[in-house]
């Protein structure tokens, strides 16, 4: 069950004056627009001949937040800036002259969705008030990588309140902490969610690259819609620990870039053994080198199946992602079309049920460990902040899934137990296991998603149908990659494989985006139709 499709739209605080601005405001110019487009390995050979430094990017995307977040399309992206960011770069240039880079993460300024803890002097708030108390007591593992390779970490990113398990009424895109996240490709249109801000963030290159996660869509859904590449990874090859959960079984973070490229090289630094989380011993066995993969002739030989039963939501979507289909036959693939993923409507409650199971269960483990001096403990407590803050927090939509999620019992009760079962069985050995399987696959492709539909505050969101839940449900990798404009809007092409399949996906995905080209940065309309597409 796709999240997106039963977390509805509310009413959001601020949003409706946020919509009704609808003055796009004069986007950045000149050189510096142009070094903010360029990807990881430009942006380390400009460091190298000493035309940039990391202060400098820092400089530059500070300069660029302020233009387009804070003041001109008003993108509300950026949920916070870190204010030690320009120390580290001073210090990360001094260490470059002194004894090289670390890596090519070296100097590079990195948004952080604002559900991954840090212990600086940022909050990791998941958007909630009720996390707005001070920073966490540790850095999550993915950003003591991180900050090991050398990036440096710009701010965090808006995203939609809880990872969007609130209300069967909110809107992506907006936290009581941070509003509404606004769409670049056209401002009255949703980012989607959770990964919004992130999403919003480095399409409008406020930031060299984005770390999003997912428990279903929430990487890959927004990244689409935004004209990114997204990597939602197997589970267990990226450590869970310092996230702030929804669901164990589910939960990952992963890259969210403007190329292929940077996405591998993200992926190669947010992917390793935690001792904190021990489903990553498996899963850091079979890191590879992902920058191998960056291979122009990765689809020749590759078996690729068309799930149809994702198509037909949109023919003018539909005819986009035929042309993709032919591009990958052009570069060698051997498409097997159609096929059917099967079984894909038989979790869709299950998903819901365990997800509710999960946050609840969770919950006080991450507060416990990561943020005790949070005014909440557990789910009960968040519940009573909410009502307690109601002017700011529930003013405009709910928390029913909140309590739903406190109504379940433990994760040792038969209902859990028997959901779980059923999620597993039909995404994996009766679901992608089974189609890939049965027709000798390498991957499947499809549309990723629909299209970024209108933000409406009274009907709720229009999302459509995607193609994440399969992969989220089994806990398989899943990239997204541009496909093209629909009426000047992003869409994307996903490539869903086996677990541990990243190296592979990311070939393929890397030889399409090669050939075709297909991004197109945004230039922050009030809003789009077919008349001015």
């Amino acid at each position: 069950m796709n999240r997106r499709n039963f977390v509805q739209v509310g009413l959001a605080a601020g949003a409706a004056a946020a919509t009704s601005a609808q003055a796009r405001g004069p986007a950045p110019r000149g050189p510096q627009a142009a070094t903010a487009q360029l990807g990881v390995l430009e942006l380390q050979a400009g460091m190298a001949a000493g035309r940039l430094t990391a202060q400098s990017l820092v400089a530059m995307y500070q300069s660029r937040i302020a233009a387009l977040d804070r003041a001109g399309p008003k993108l509300r992206s950026i949920i916070e800036l870190n204010p030690q960011a320009a120390a580290i770069a001073r210090e990360l240039d001094a260490e470059r002259k002194a004894k090289g880079p670390r890596g090519p993460l070296h100097g590079i300024p990195v948004l952080l969705k604002d559900n991954i803890a840090t212990a600086d002097r940022m909050l990791s708030s998941a958007g909630s008030l009720a996390l707005a108390h001070g920073p966490a007591k540790r850095d999550a593992h993915i950003v003591t990588r991180l900050r090991a390779a050398g990036a440096v970490i710009l701010g965090k990113s808006n995203l939609s309140e809880w990872a969007n398990l609130r209300s069967p009424r909110s809107t992506s895109g907006w936290s009581a902490r941070g509003g509404l996240t606004r769409n670049p490709y056209a401002l009255d249109r949703n980012t989607s969610g959770s990964s919004s801000g992130t999403a919003a963030a480095i399409a409008a290159s406020l930031g060299a690259m984005g770390v999003g996660t997912e428990t279903d869509g929430s990487i890959v859904s927004p990244a689409s819609i935004c004209g990114l590449v997204g990597i939602k990874p197997t589970l267990g090859l990226v450590s869970r620990a310092g996230i702030i959960p929804l669901a164990h079984t589910q939960d990952t973070s992963g890259p969210m870039t403007r190329s292929v490229s940077d996405a591998a090289l993200l992926l190669q630094v947010l992917a390793g053994p935690d001792p904190r989380d021990a489903i990553t011993v498996e899963g850091a066995a079979r890191v590879p080198d992902y920058s191998q993969s960056l291979q122009r002739d990765g689809l020749k030989g590759a078996r690729i199946g068309v799930a149809r039963n994702f198509f037909g939501n949109n023919d003018e979507l539909d005819a986009i992602i035929e042309i993709a289909l032919k591009d990958l036959v052009a570069q060698g693939a051997v498409l097997v079309d159609p096929v059917e993923v099967p079984n894909s409507s038989k979790y869709g409650d299950s998903e819901l049920d365990v997800l509710l199971f999960e946050f609840k269960a969770d919950l006080p483990r991450y507060l416990a460990d990561y943020a005790p001096d949070a005014p909440i403990r557990n789910m009960e407590d968040l519940i009573a902040f909410n009502v307690k803050h109601h002017d700011q927090e529930l003013a405009f939509f709910g928390q029913e899934f909140l309590t739903r999620a406190q109504a379940k019992a433990g994760l040792d009760s038969e209902a859990y137990r028997t959901a779980l079962a059923n999620n597993q069985r039909y995404s994996r050995a009766e679901g992608l296991d089974q189609v890939l399987k049965e027709h000798r696959l390498d991957a499947l492709v499809a549309p990723t998603g629909g299209p970024a539909w209108l933000t409406d505050f009274i009907n709720g969101d229009h999302a459509g149908n995607g193609f994440s839940s399969p992969a989220a449900v089994a806990g398989y990798p899943h990239i997204t990659v541009p496909a093209g404009l629909l009426h000047g809007l992003p869409v994307g092409l996903s490539f869903v494989g086996p677990a541990f399949s990243e190296a592979a996906l990311i070939r393929y995905a890397y030889a399409y985006e090669q050939a075709t080209q297909r991004r197109r940065a945004p230039t922050y309309p009030a809003s789009v139709s077919r008349r001015s597409a």
